[in-house]
C-alpha cells in the first residue's frame, strides 16, 4: 500500500501562513498508517506533499537573502523532505511504540529525474506557499515577478514549474526497505527534481507534483492499492455548484470521461485524478481518495472515493 498525504493536511488551516508544529495533525494519519502496517506486517510506503511548506521555505530564503546566500529550489524541496519526514517518522514511531509494535520506520531523501525540456518549465502550474488576497497577489506579480493563480476559491497562490516525474533514483533502496517489512517515508514533495548531466546528477529549480511521483512509485513497487489523502473526504463532480455530487465508487473509463469534460480543478483535484489514471493504467487495481481520519473506512468502501481499474 502506498499512501500519499497532502502537504495542506499538515498545516493548521486557520493559521494564515501555516505552522508545522502539527503533531496532532500528523497523528491522525499516522494512527491509520500504523493500523495498515499492523495488518500487513509493515511494508507500507508513505509519501507526502510540500506545497505550503516549500513555499514558506522559499520565502525564508528570499527574506534572508541580504544576509546569507539563498538556496536553490531543489534544496528547498530537500529541506522540506527532511523536516516533514522527521515529523512523520517521529509521530509514527510514537504510535507504534504505544501499540507495542516493532516495525521500523525510516525517512529517505528521494531524487526524481525530470526532463529539462518538459513543457512544465514553460508554464508554471504547481501552487506553493500561503494563500493571498487578489490585491496582494497583484502586488506580488509586480514586485517579485511571481506567476500567480486563483486556487479553487481559497485565494491566490504562487505557481512554480512542475515537470513530470520520469525516474525515481532511490527506487532500489525503497524496494529493499519495503520488502524487509519497514514503513518507508519517501518521495516527499514529489521528490527532489534532478536531471542527468553526463555521469553527474544536478538539481533542477522546480517542484514535482507529489501525486504523480507517488503514482510512479506505486506502479514500480507493484502496489495493490494507492491511497491519496487530501483535504476533502471524497471526489466531487460539479464541485462548488448547487449540483455538486460526491463520487463514492467509479471505474477508470468513466473517470476518464469526467476528466475530458474538465470536471477537476487544476492545482487541486486534477493532479490527483491524473495520478490515479496513471497508476491504474500501469496495472494498479484500486485507488482510494479521502481525507485524514477516513482512510481505514475508505479502504473498506465505507467512506471516500474508490476508483477501480
Amino acid at each position: 500500500c502506498v499512501v500519499a498525504v497532502g502537504g495542506n493536511s499538515l498545516i493548521e488551516p486557520c493559521s494564515g501562513r501555516g505552522n508545522l508544529d502539527t503533531h496532532d495533525l500528523a497523528r491522525l494519519v499516522c494512527e491509520e498508517i500504523a493500523t495498515i502496517a499492523q495488518e500487513c506486517g509493515g511494508g507500507v510506503v508513505l509519501t507526502h506533499g510540500n506545497g505550503p511548506q516549500v513555499g514558506f521555505e522559499m520565502l525564508r530564503n528570499e527574506t534572508a537573502s541580504t544576509l546569507i546566500p539563498p538556496d536553490g529550489m531543489d534544496v528547498n524541496v530537500a529541506a522540506t523532505q527532511g523536516y516533514i519526514g522527521y515529523l512523520l517518522q517521529q509521530v509514527l514511531g510514537d504510535v507504534l511504540e504505544e501499540r507495542g509494535l516493532d516495525i521500523p520506520v525510516c525517512s529517505l531523501v528521494t531524487q526524481v529525474v525530470v526532463d529539462p525540456e518538459d513543457p512544465g518549465f514553460r508554464e508554471p502550474s504547481k501552487p506553493v506557499g500561503p494563500f493571498y488576497s487578489a490585491e496582494d497577489s497583484g502586488k506580488l506579480r509586480t514586485q517579485r515577478d511571481w506567476v500567480m493563480s486563483e486556487d479553487s476559491g481559497r485565494g491566490w497562490r504562487r505557481l512554480v514549474a512542475s515537470p513530470s516525474p520520469v525516474k525515481i533514483l532511490e527506487l532500489p533502496s525503497i524496494r529493499a526497505l519495503v520488502n524487509a517489512g519497514q514503513i518507508v517515508i519517501c518521495a516527499g514533495g514529489g521528490g527532489v527534481p534532478v536531471a542527468r548531466d553526463g555521469f553527474k546528477v544536478r538539481g533542477i529549480p522546480a517542484v514535482i507534483d507529489k501525486d504523480l511521483a507517488s503514482a510512479l512509485l506505486a506502479s514500480h513497487l507493484h502496489a495493490d492499492v494507492f491511497v491519496i489523502s487530501t483535504s476533502v473526504p471524497e471526489v466531487y463532480v460539479d464541485y462548488g455548484l448547487c449540483s455538486q455530487k460526491a463520487l463514492r465508487e467509479i471505474h477508470l473509463d468513466d473517470l476518464e470521461k469526467l476528466l475530458e469534460e474538465g470536471q477537476f480543478a487544476r492545482g487541486s483535484m486534477l493532479p490527483k485524478i491524473r495520478a490515479s489514471v496513471s497508476f491504474l493504467r500501469g496495472g494498479g487495481e484500486k485507488v482510494v481518495i479521502t481525507c485524514p481520519g477516513s482512510i481505514l473506512k475508505a479502504l473498506q468502501k465505507q467512506a471516500g472515493t474508490t476508483i477501480l481499474s
